[in-house]
């Protein structure tokens, strides 16, 4: 599998501001030397050498995360601001895709403000699927693109829409399996255990971990144990967290010790607070391996999601 991130932000939009602009070009025009700038290689590789949080930016938009599976399907997380991305890059790369499978973990506002401007939506012959666990899927997403709200109802779109409630335990886009578990947000919201091939990815954003899920019962261990790759909501530092219970939402350090737990391979901390410029994320980022070195136990990769960033699995 292939996994693609178009949006890492949580809550709302934030791009850069021209004062973080500013102060990123700062910040580059201080470390120059006139060494660095003697030919074109010398300015590649003193660009290389720069710092994350400097020479790029974690991105601005709300969730949405694309995977492809390994026999080419595509299998959309939710359809916040990157959705519109998405879009974007595939009819840029003029993707054949006629499908387009949205599951969703929640309809707040950050995870549908992409829906209304998803290009593959407005082209007769595609088919776009809202799926999600909860009974009042198409209601829900329908009423989000009707006044006051949205000037034109989703009835204007061109490709077939479909509603779909999920049932049971799982369901399955081409050879990949897909199963979804509650988790501890206002409203509820539902993670994703995406499985191919024997690789599997775990989405679980907007999720307040709590001690329920460090519990040695079944159904966490059938859904957390061994993911290859696991998403994971970590907002808040750890501090932060302790003003902010039951806002839904998970630290970085609660992220680590619930992969660490479980035997995760790699964890992608995402959902980032709007508050939280490039700098601090990245610092979360040194943080959250610190911890992880404090706690040892089995290997365990750790970064920060930043749109545009592309994993295999």
């Amino acid at each position: 599998m292939r996994v693609v991130f178009w949006g890492v932000r949580g809550s709302l939009p934030m791009p850069l501001s021209p004062a973080q602009v500013r102060s990123k070009i700062a910040a580059v025009v201080e470390r120059l030397r006139p060494a660095d700038l003697e030919d074109a290689l010398s300015r590649e590789r003193f660009l290389a050498g720069l710092p994350q949080s400097i020479f790029g930016t974690i991105g601005g938009n709300t969730p949405c995360v694309e995977i492809r599976t390994d026999d080419d399907r595509l299998i959309i997380l939710d359809g916040g601001t990157g959705l519109r991305d998405l879009g974007l890059a595939l009819e840029k790369r003029r993707d054949p895709t006629t499908e387009f499978p949205i599951f969703f973990s929640h309809f707040h506002w950050d995870h549908v403000q992409g829906i209304p401007f998803f290009g593959p939506a407005w082209v007769k012959g595609n088919r776009v699927i809202f799926a999600s666990p909860f009974p009042s899927t198409e209601k829900a997403i329908r009423e989000q693109m009707r006044p006051p709200y949205f000037p034109v109802g989703m009835e204007a779109m061109p490709a077939e829409l479909r509603f779909v409630f999920l049932e049971g335990q799982s369901a399955h886009v081409g050879g990949a399996e897909i199963r979804w578990k509650r988790m501890n947000h206002p409203g509820g919201s539902f993670a994703y255990r995406i499985t191919e091939n024997g690789k599997s990815v775990v989405y679980a954003t907007d999720s307040e971990v709590t001690d329920g899920e460090f519990r040695q019962r079944e159904e966490n261990r059938a859904f957390f144990e061994a993911a290859d790759l696991l998403i994971l909501d970590s907002q808040y530092t750890l501090e932060e967290s302790f003003t902010k219970f039951d806002f839904g939402h998970t630290s970085y350090t609660m992220a680590v010790n619930l992969a660490v737990e479980w035997k995760v391979r790699r964890l992608v901390l995402f959902h980032h607070e709007p508050r939280y410029d490039d700098r601090k994320i990245h610092r979360i980022e040194r943080s959250a391996r610190w911890h992880k070195a404090q706690l040892g136990g089995p290997e365990l990769d750790i970064t920060v999601a930043q749109e545009g960033m592309e994993l295999g699995v």
